[in-house]
């Protein structure tokens, strides 16, 4: 397998993709310590932002990244054939207070999907489900397309 083409995307592109695309995997850091989770997002393509709700139990590992203000990274990428897309963010994840959303942020979550419940063995009140933002410091996105028959 070899690389035929590997390119940037532009901005126009990039905003393209994160508009169909609805998932991807938020990678936190502290100190030396990952953490990684899948997700889905709702993207505000104005804005560049991406807005997402997290659940987590009070004493979960996720809870104790969150609370840290860590470094955030979110990968969201696909194949087609011989074509792999893949964006990259980096940043900080801001929680956004519910009292202090504004209608175009409650449009954004809209966009994110819920969180199937069904999938936690903790009951629904035992649940903590927090909405951040992460407006990126970077942005950057590359199409690579690979010859598979070489």
């Amino acid at each position: 397998m070899a690389i035929n083409q590997e390119v940037e995307m532009t901005d126009a592109e990039i905003d393209g993709f994160l508009g169909r695309h609805e998932t991807g995997v938020l990678s936190l850091a502290r100190t030396d310590e990952p953490y990684a989770i899948p997700i889905s997002y709702g993207y505000h393509e104005r804005e560049r932002e991406f807005y997402m709700r997290l659940v987590s139990t009070p004493e979960s590992e996720k809870r104790e990244f969150l609370d840290s203000s860590p470094a955030a990274r979110l990968v969201v990428y696909d194949e087609q054939g011989p074509v792999y897309r893949s964006i990259v963010a980096s940043g900080t994840l801001e929680g956004i207070p519910p009292s202090e959303l504004t209608a175009d942020q409650i449009a954004q979550y809209g966009q994110a999907k819920r969180p199937l419940f069904e999938i936690w063995a903790q009951s629904k009140n035992e649940l903590d489900i927090e909405l951040y933002r992460l407006d990126p410091d970077s942005l950057e996105g590359r199409r690579t397309e690979v010859d598979r028959e070489e």
